[in-house]
């Protein structure tokens, strides 16, 4: 296997999964915003293991006024029941939210909880439109908020947020992990591990499927497309690792499941 396959994941890695700070405290906060805390702290569901931890630290380092998980049942849900209830058999993860699941696992684990649950979204649409609709139900305004999603789908999740909001709000980003691959003896490895992970496989295919749902174009999610996300303006060197990534694993990208469709409601 070429090593360039390995630098192109990476490259997509890299420009999806963004952090825009070092770590997860007030220290860092203060040096690139100038607050200490920020308004709200999301988690969304989808997430790996990792994703709670990262949330737990948040909680510790009191890095928000408010704590929120988003997660409802959908493509990713039976993948992190199973992971959680084979690693802590005492929590019990049948038919739960992705976001009841979060709770259960930082309680457990940390002692810690966080503030709200939304457990009805399906998709990175429907996360934000219902995370939306639960803040201004229960008079939560925020000129501030960090996100922290799957760092396959972060840039999405942000886009969506941009949709809504003003320009005014501060959106960060730190995604739920920074993971690189490596080519070892013919086949790509994780450089460490990470708490639940994906298979490489999984990892590649989440990668890949986002650059076609980002292209502001007829078939993307962006203003000239669904028009399911702010704009988003791709680089051509993550264009380019996309085309050679096509080549080794072929446009077998990852579909969206219409079975987690947000719901039309008729007039």
């Amino acid at each position: 296997m070429d090593c360039n396959v390995a630098e192109n994941i990476n490259i997509l890695a890299k420009f999806l999964g963004t952090r825009d700070i070092d770590a997860l405290n007030q220290e860092e906060l203060f040096k690139r915003y100038g607050i200490h805390q920020v308004d709200v702290m999301v988690l969304f569901g989808g997430s790996i293991l990792e994703g709670g931890d990262v949330l737990a630290s948040g909680i510790k380092n009191f890095v928000a006024k408010k704590y929120i998980i988003v997660g409802g049942a959908g493509h990713t849900t039976d993948t992190l029941r199973q992971v959680v209830h084979l690693e802590y058999p005492d929590i019990e993860t049948t038919d739960l939210s992705e976001a009841e699941i979060f709770q259960k696992y930082i309680k457990h684990v940390y002692g810690c909880k966080a503030d709200y649950l939304e457990t009805k979204s399906t998709n990175c649409g429907n996360n934000i439109t219902y995370l939306l609709d639960l803040l201004k139900e229960n008079n939560i305004s925020f000129k501030s908020i960090i996100l922290s999603q799957d760092a396959s789908m972060q840039r999405r999740m942000v886009a969506g947020l941009k949709k809504y909001v003003k320009d005014d709000v501060t959106i960060i980003n730190y995604a739920s992990y920074c993971v690189s691959v490596l080519k070892q003896n013919d086949e790509l490895v994780y450089e460490e591990d990470l708490h639940g992970m994906w298979t490489i496989n999984r990892y590649v295919n989440l990668l890949m499927g986002e650059i076609p749902r980002l292209s502001d174009d007829a078939n993307g999610y962006g203003p000239n497309g669904k028009n399911y996300i702010a704009h988003v303006d791709i680089p051509e060197h993550v264009k380019i690792a996309f085309e050679e990534l096509k080549m080794v694993f072929g446009s077998e990208t990852r579909e969206a499941n219409p079975l987690y469709a947000s719901k039309v409601i008729k007039k």
